[in-house]
């Protein structure tokens, strides 16, 4: 079964219906993806920004609005601008000094003999998620966490986030026929867990869209599609997102030895489903079905993502150094 067949079950599992588009892993792509996308029912993809830019011909409208490939797939690009102000590592949203510090946990800053009972059983520290301090600084004595005053950065950065949306809209409109579109893709993880007023930012700025006076409003790709079916025709090239945008963090001289056994393992896994293809003991099905969530598992991302950034004891460090979320 192929990966993305596994994507499109899993989505209409939980959602009840059959997904028409698909954020593909890292926002990788390549051309010879498409008649895959094309075989599950896949109408439209979100790829990074430079994949439309640099698409065969070049895009009028830019990433302000959607192109069409030859073969009928539909690819929205990240905005740049609007991905700047949530994910940069420096002037991005969650890095305001007032939000709560994610590397601050009282599983590691609590006194031992306090925190045993909390935490494994054999007394090994680990996140509880229980965090009293805000970012403060790029220190390590951090002040204690206020809530109010994240709240007031969360409210004014929504607000922020609002006035530039309508600046870039109204400025873009009068140059396209039909009306640009800004993508604005984000992890999940980020909302909530690396940033935790995020899913506050997002009801904020949610509310504002909705209450008030704004010459935009909030639309998903789908939507876009049936509204303005009329798009150019070209080309996205093969892009990621990712240092140089271009898979290198994924296959590089660090991880690359990574793919030859992944390959094995996958030609391993398709023996045994043909071996046991008619197999009737449950045990045997179980184990199967363990095997391909395991080989499912070796294929992620995140693994080669880790080794090129050498951040193995990334999670159990008590003094993470590094940034507080990914950038990609």
């Amino acid at each position: 079964m192929h990966k993305l067949q596994y994507g499109v079950q899993t989505y209409e599992k939980y959602l009840g219906r059959k997904p028409r588009g698909i954020w593909l892993p890292e926002c990788g792509y390549v051309p010879e993806a498409d008649k895959y996308l094309k075989e599950f029912g896949i109408e439209y993809i979100i790829t990074e920004s430079h994949g439309i830019l640099y698409a065969d011909p070049a895009p009028v409208y830019g990433t302000f609005a959607p192109i069409v490939s030859k073969e009928g797939i539909v690819a929205f690009g990240r905005d740049l601008e609007s991905s700047r102000q949530v994910w940069s590592s420096i002037s991005g949203y969650p890095g305001d000094y007032n939000y709560r510090e994610f590397y601050r946990d009282i599983g590691y800053d609590a006194d031992y003999d306090y925190i045993k009972p909390y935490i494994t059983y054999d007394g090994v520290r680990v996140n509880t998620g229980i965090k009293y301090h805000r970012i403060t600084g790029k220190t390590e004595d951090k002040d204690l966490y206020n809530v109010r005053w994240a709240m007031d950065s969360a409210e004014k950065q929504a607000g922020h986030f609002f006035d530039s949306r309508q600046a870039q809209i109204t400025s873009l409109a009068k140059h396209m026929q039909t009306p640009p579109i800004i993508l604005c893709p984000y992890d999940a993880e980020l909302f909530g867990h690396w940033w935790y007023e995020g899913p506050y930012w997002l009801y904020i700025l949610f509310k504002k869209i909705y209450y008030d006076k704004c010459d935009f409003k909030l639309i998903t790709p789908s939507e876009f599609i049936d509204k303005y079916p009329e798009m150019q025709e070209a080309t996205p090239c093969r892009s990621s997102w990712g240092a140089n945008g271009y898979s290198e963090v994924w296959l590089n001289e660090l991880n690359d030895y990574v793919v030859r056994h992944l390959h094995k393992c996958a030609d391993m896994m398709v023996e045994l489903a043909n071996m046991f293809a008619n197999e009737t003991d449950k045990l045997k099905i179980s184990a199967l079905n363990q095997c391909a969530r395991e080989l499912l598992l070796a294929q992620s991302s995140d693994w080669n993502f880790i080794i090129t950034n050498r951040n193995y004891g990334r999670l159990c460090k008590k003094t993470y150094k590094g940034p507080r979320w990914k950038v990609y």
